[in-house]
């Protein structure tokens, strides 16, 4: 209870010191929910107007960020944050890919259950909505005997694409259902995409970092990696770009303009609107992966390149791995002026994607189940992306590094030059503690003393003792 006897002047100075005496001693960490402006009035018997007073003073001194339809949150303070890394500077030339032993190796690695799983870029099964999924599963075979048992259209479940289509005008691409290929995952959606519109040989720009799957696929289809320079907070270098372009040296692009993976950064809207512009003038496709757009941790969804298209050039691609369930293996993509390419891709590569997981997914879509499951599993990301911050500034080596993600739930972390990521990931993996190294984020096996970190399950004791072990040996190295 406050001191109800303190001037009412002085009373909201004692709820914003209740408040921050709670963050200061551990009690709430960044990233959790404090008590509602209702809760706390009738907690402490202190007016509403007083506890929101409070609130805005401690939001203006930054402990606090209120978000939309959600409530108020403990800010990680920017005193706790560790430095970013800068923007990087890989030379301009192509190179043949050979990264996909060491990702098969590596990936193995990741989905021991026996490990602490920092390392894929998964989703906590506790975060999935499956109980939700699987009633709509036995809800579907009930109605019908059929469902299921036969092969949708090649380019996918009506009704999904029909969703789909309908939730892309709120990010500013304007779709019907006849655009939209449902793919077995985004990374056949990729796969396809890419394949219709570059050839064994050519060259395909990508961030510096990349996905390792990204390459992945590049590698697998003969084509070569053209690293651009990428800004973690803003994306991929327009003027580098442009350059390569200038000089023919780029077939296609292949970039994760929202929340890319490893750097979580999001491409401002000024500059993908300028893309867009530049892909225009040099006649070259963007293939845009854009599965980590939903999982903004702001309030709004941040608008893809194809909002800004208008040449059907942007060849845009997601799905639901991250978002519902990682083993349905619904993706999709819209592939512009490219459509025909890619049907006909699809019907030789799978010919369909399952019916039974698109028709659930349909499902979810239609009646809000979506939308009221994303809100939530955006604020669990959001706060274990922070937690996860917190503890490398606690534990990890001086001059360590850490990305400042807006979106998804991966840190890239550069480490001192000193560290080797191959072997930290090695000693690592001996303790049962799973990371990524960096040099599988680029085709020339660049960033030797970087590693990606998986902020995917909720955070724990075990977690919090894990970094700290891995700080150890970041440390020892």
């Amino acid at each position: 209870m406050l001191d109800q006897t303190t001037n009412g002047n002085h009373l909201y100075e004692q709820v914003a010191n209740q408040i921050t005496g709670l963050i200061e001693q551990g009690t709430l960490r960044p990233g959790e929910r404090i008590p509602s402006v209702r809760k706390f009035s009738a907690q402490n018997d202190v007016s509403i107007s007083t506890v929101m007073q409070a609130y805005a003073r401690l939001e203006d001194q930054g402990w606090i960020e209120a978000r939309p339809q959600s409530g108020y949150y403990v800010r990680l303070r920017a005193r706790e944050l560790p430095p970013e890394p800068a923007i990087t500077h890989p030379p301009l030339s192509a190179s043949r890919v050979a990264v996909g032993d060491m990702v098969v190796r590596i990936h193995d690695a990741m989905d021991r259950p026996d490990v602490v799983p920092f390392g894929a870029a998964c989703p906590s099964l506790e975060l999935l909505p499956s109980r939700k999924l699987n009633r709509t599963l036995g809800a579907i075979l009930r109605r019908t005997n059929y469902a299921g048992v036969g092969y949708e259209p090649v380019t996918g479940n009506e009704a999904l694409r029909h969703h789909i289509a309908r939730r892309a005008l709120d990010y500013g691409c304007h779709l019907s259902e006849n655009d939209v290929v449902i793919t077995c995952g985004c990374t056949e959606a990729l796969n396809l995409c890419l394949r219709a519109v570059a050839e064994p040989g050519d060259a395909i720009a990508v961030e510096s970092p990349t996905y390792f799957g990204i390459l992945q696929i590049i590698e697998s289809l003969k084509m070569k990696a053209l690293e651009i320079a990428t800004d973690p907070k803003n994306g991929i270098s327009l003027e580098a770009l442009a350059a390569a372009m200038k000089k023919r040296m780029v077939k296609a692009c292949l970039l994760m303009t929202n929340f890319h993976n490893p750097l979580g950064c999001c491409m401002p809207e000024e500059n993908k609107n300028r893309l867009a512009k530049l892909l225009a003038h040099y006649e070259i496709p963007l293939i845009e992966d854009d599965i980590y757009g939903d999982l903004h941790h702001g309030a709004e969804r941040p608008k893809p390149v194809k909002a800004y298209d208008k040449d059907g050039l942007v060849l845009l691609c997601a799905s639901f791995s991250k978002t519902l369930s990682a083993s349905y293996r619904v993706g999709w993509a819209a592939p512009g002026k490219f459509k025909a390419q890619v049907e006909r891709l699809k019907l030789s590569n799978t010919m369909a994607t399952a019916s039974l997981p698109q028709v659930a997914i349909a499902e979810m879509l239609q009646n809000g189940g979506y939308d009221h499951y994303l809100r939530k599993i955006r604020r669990a990301y959001a706060a274990q992306v922070q937690l996860t911050t917190q503890a490398i500034r606690k534990y990890f080596p001086e001059k360590t590094k850490v990305t400042r993600p807006l979106g998804g739930f991966v840190l890239w972390v550069e480490l001192p030059k000193s560290v080797d990521a191959l072997k930290l990931y090695r000693k690592a993996l001996a303790e049962k503690i799973s990371i990524v190294p960096g040099p599988i984020f680029s085709a020339k096996q660049r960033y030797q003393n970087f590693i990606r970190l998986s902020c995917g399950h909720p955070w724990s004791v075990e977690l919090e003792q894990a970094l700290a072990r891995l700080g150890r040996l970041a440390g020892t190295s």
